[in-house]
């Protein structure tokens, strides 16, 4: 088999432009939060504690696409900043958990905000129907690669 007969059509291959489309999102969010003094991660676990309270370590690290260890220094910066709080008392097992504070609600509002305009930028060229086609279709990429 040659090398030529291996290559991947980079206009056409969906892994490709999936990865681009990451790019240029991740770099939209980026600049939306950056005048809140946010970043993507911390933007993504403050707004994971607010839809679901009490994930843990894991889970949330999980949800924002981090390593533990990284979510571990995320959440101490999110406290020195006073936007969560960490209980001294494990609730179950070794698990402390962590919740938002006041301030970090404020917080989370704005960011919210700053990310739904990048969202409805980013779909903003697609009717009703092909957003929900999208969501379908890239839930059924998700679930293909998730079931191997």
């Amino acid at each position: 088999m040659s090398q030529d007969s291996m290559e991947i059509d980079l206009d056409t291959s969906l892994s490709y432009l999936l990865k681009q489309a990451h790019s240029v999102l991740r770099s939209a969010l980026d600049t939306a939060l950056r005048p809140l003094g946010m970043t993507v991660p911390q933007y993504a676990c403050l707004e994971l504690l607010a839809q679901r309270p009490g994930l843990s370590n894991s889970e949330l690290a999980r949800g924002a696409f981090v390593s533990r260890q990284s979510m571990n220094v995320l959440l101490q910066s999110l406290e020195r900043e006073r936007l969560v709080s960490r209980s001294e008392q494990p609730s179950a097992g070794r698990t402390l958990p962590v919740e938002l504070t006041p301030l970090g609600r404020e917080r989370l509002q704005a960011a919210s905000a700053a990310a739904s305009a990048v969202e409805t930028q980013m779909r903003q060229r697609l009717n009703t129907t092909e957003q929900r086609q999208l969501r379908d279709l890239l839930a059924s990429c998700i679930k293909a690669l998730s079931d191997s």
